[in-house]
């Protein structure tokens, strides 16, 4: 999946789940503060990319991300 197909497949899938406008959505943006989530709120999103994008991740997964880009970026590094 190329980076573009990916941040428009993520950002989609986010902002359905947790009812946030996608076009609201920047790369440069915080993923919690955006979406809104708590520390409880990341088990979920554990279970949304494993489901949607087949990818495993742990709560140690998200050490060092911050924005949406860095999130990105974490996802493409574990679909390689």
């Amino acid at each position: 999946m190329e980076q573009t197909e990916l941040r428009t497949k993520l950002i989609e899938t986010l902002a359905e789940e947790f009812e946030v406008d996608s076009t609201d959505i920047k790369g440069s943006d915080p993923l919690m503060e955006t979406l809104g989530l708590d520390s409880l709120d990341m088990v979920d999103v554990v279970v949304i990319i494993e489901k949607n994008f087949g990818v495993v991740l742990s709560q140690d997964s998200f050490k060092g991300v911050v924005t949406f880009d860095d999130f990105i970026a974490l996802l493409e590094s574990r679909m390689k």
